[in-house]
């Protein structure tokens, strides 16, 4: 399957080759694969300078190639899904599928140095594994320990999940999920099979009060009534199991083959299980598994000869930067041991393929139409996905048309919001949950518990349906449009006969008209001049032939 959807993305490329000019190309390129603008910028400085052309088209190529991986992977993950059967799990899929709006934190002890969560402890060779921190980051295994001693300054003072819990509760967000370890191992929770966490007694906020992170955010927002759900990382870098220290690492996975030395992986699959099995025991009440690192997941000699074969191809010298590696985690086995503990829990086993993944995760992404299965797009509010100095966070006309732009596709909005390394948000975020919450206020009957209605959108205006036939139609402002239109246009549907047209934070029936197969709603010009929310508003149809 790899191999197909990177012949499918390399046919798409070509094809782009053939038209209109190197800009033009550029252009097409960066909306295509939906380039962050940093590396757009970047890359236009490079490559579209007389002197720099020959190596900036080098660069463009190199850059082709590797979003390519990213977007077949992204392709990958759209078309493929297997129903669960639990009836627990399906009845829990629907809840979620109607709560619509999420919150996820990344945290850690990176936060200290504001740098990528864990990433740059792995040892390949990409933008996201820099190393620029640390007394000397151009030694791999200095910068390894300098790392991994952050957890000896660890003290954020400022906590307050209560805070954080009432924000996301006002702006509108029903479920949490929170991580309890990321790739580099360190525990946010008190695992008693590892020293690398929070509460061990070097880490300075161990004598906190508090010092149990996971389980205070967990209890913090169940007691505003949001579901909540534990981020995992699969893969460890600081466990022997994974990264055993006779071996260097290679790259994210596991440093020697398991297939060689069984009792070490199973070791590891023993690790993992019981630091899972914590979680959903001592933690109270879990709604959602959701677990990270998909490369840690069994493959076949079938998809691992199609890996390397393309990969071969793509780096002509023999340089792999990353290998592929059957890692049985024993996924199924742990599946049932969880639900064991947690009947109905939602486990997201992210981008493995399998009846394991319950729903799908596009990142930091929302898809061009609905999906066939349950899904939800995460994506960074502000900065990156781990703490940023001086984030600047998405605006409020962006975040909540995002919002509206996901749900009107049947997906879930789940938006990261990192915490700094003293335990507090940035205002940026308490900002943008503001914007937020004041237009929920007003608009949330559209939303939540809505489903996808055809076509989904037209023009600058959303849909959405509900289960006793009601239709919103969401007006989507421009920038500057501050102000109602005298009349809005909606071509796909037309209200029934007898059928109440209004408008979402006003009490006033609006008039309409026919107008081809649609109709034509006019707003009265004290009502445009007083428009009960901002960037969005919301025509009410009680019923839609």
């Amino acid at each position: 399957m790899f191999s197909y959807f990177r012949f499918s993305c390399k046919y798409c490329i070509s094809s782009l080759l053939l038209s209109a000019n190197c800009y033009g190309l550029f252009n097409k390129f960066i909306k295509l694969f939906h380039v962050h603008s940093f590396y757009s910028k970047t890359l236009k400085s490079q490559i579209f300078k007389p002197k720099k052309m020959k190596r900036g088209l080098l660069l463009l190529f190199t850059f082709i190639s590797l979003q390519m991986n990213l977007f077949a992977q992204a392709i990958y993950e759209d078309e493929r899904y297997v129903p669960e059967k639990d009836p627990l799990v399906i009845e829990k899929l629907n809840q979620w599928q109607n709560i619509k709006f999420g919150l996820l934190m990344h945290w850690g002890n990176y936060s200290q140095w504001g740098i990528v969560e864990s990433w740059s402890l792995c040892p390949e060779d990409y933008g996201w594994c820099e190393r620029k921190k640390g007394s000397n980051p151009q030694n791999y295994s200095e910068y390894k320990k300098d790392y991994e001693a952050l957890k000896k300054t660890f003290n954020p003072t400022g906590f307050n999940p209560e805070q954080w819990a009432k924000a996301a509760k006002a702006a509108g967000m029903k479920y949490v999920v929170f991580t309890t370890k990321h790739h580099d191992g360190f525990c946010m929770f008190d695992s008693k099979y590892t020293n690398y966490k929070v509460t061990d007694k070097d880490c300075p906020f161990s004598t906190n009060p508090k010092s149990n992170i996971a389980k205070e955010i967990f209890n913090a927002f169940r007691n505003e009534g949001l579901w909540t759900g534990a981020y995992f990382s699969k893969p460890d870098w600081n466990t022997p199991y994974y990264w055993d220290p006779y071996f260097p690492p290679l790259d994210r996975n596991v440093n020697y083959d398991p297939e060689l030395y069984p009792e070490k992986w199973n070791k590891f699959v023993e690790f993992t299980h019981n630091q899972i099995l914590e979680l959903m025991s001592d933690y109270g009440k879990m709604d959602i598994l959701w677990l990270d690192g998909g490369w840690v997941a069994k493959t076949t000699k079938s998809e691992t000869d199609a890996f390397y074969k393309d990969a071969i191809k793509e780096g002509p010298s023999g340089f792999i930067k990353h290998r592929i590696v059957n890692q049985d985690i024993k996924m199924d086995e742990l599946v049932e041991k969880v639900r064991a503990k947690q009947p109905g829990l939602i486990v997201v086993d992210r981008a493995v393929h399998g009846k394991n993944q319950n729903y799908l995760t596009p990142e930091n992404r929302v898809p061009e139409k609905t999906l066939p299965y349950p899904w939800e797009s995460c994506i960074i509010s502000g900065g990156g996905w781990s703490y940023t100095p001086d984030a600047k966070y998405m605006s409020g006309h962006d975040g909540i048309q995002m919002l509206i732009d996901v749900v009107a596709k049947g997906g879930n909005l789940l938006l990261n919001i990192a915490p700094g390394p003293d335990g507090k948000w940035q205002q940026g975020a308490y900002d943008l949950l503001k914007e937020y919450g004041d237009w929920m206020k007003i608009n949330s009957e559209g939303i939540y518990n809505s489903k996808p209605i055809e076509p989904f959108k037209e023009a600058n205006i959303c849909m959405t349906k509900q289960n006793n036939g009601t239709v919103y139609f969401f007006y989507l402002a421009g920038k500057d449009e501050k102000e109602m239109p005298a009349e809005i246009t909606i071509k796909s549907h037309q209200p029934a006969t007898g059928a109440n047209v209004t408008l979402l934070g006003a009490k006033e029936k609006l008039k309409w008209v026919k107008d081809g197969n649609g109709f034509k709603v006019m707003i009265p010009k004290k009502l445009r001049m007083n428009a009960p929310c901002q960037y969005a508003w919301t025509i009410k149809v009680s019923k839609v032939i």
